[in-house]
């Protein structure tokens, strides 16, 4: 059935089952791989109720909105965009999210980014990085 057949017959097409993160990390060629996967290790334990979804062509995180998305085009390293989701929000972030050890890179008054260098990195910083994004899953 084509697809103007089947908007003629009001059949609809199921779509197609979205690709997991696992099956896309495992179809990526990246030269930062090590960190990525890092990354994603973090994040998920970070706190029991992430879960994750290929979305904006990256790994993503959400709880009950999306609120990360790794930024896969850094030259070196790798890094994780913060956000709030698509809902407009009052709240002032930069007053709101407690960064005590200075991880996040601000971008707007909605969003920020964290970066890592290497896997050594990654690891320094891994419980800071933790406990931000506990706070910043508090405010989304």
């Amino acid at each position: 059935m084509t697809q103007n057949s089947a908007k003629a017959s009001g059949v609809r097409r199921a779509a197609a089952p979205a690709q997991s993160v696992a099956q896309f990390l495992d179809t990526l060629w990246h030269p930062f791989q090590a960190e990525i996967v890092r990354l994603r290790e973090i994040i998920l334990a970070a706190d029991p109720n992430i879960s994750e979804a290929v979305k904006w062509n990256a790994p993503s995180f959400c709880t009950t909105e999306f609120f990360a998305t790794m930024h896969l085009r850094l030259k070196t390293g790798t890094g994780v965009i913060l956000h709030f989701g698509a809902k407009k929000r009052d709240l002032q972030p930069r007053n709101a999210i407690a960064d005590p050890t200075a991880l996040l890179q601000w971008l707007a008054d909605d969003r920020a980014m964290v970066t890592f260098v290497d896997v050594a990195d990654l690891n320094a910083r891994a419980a800071a990085f933790s406990l931000l994004l506990r706070e910043w899953i508090r405010h989304v």
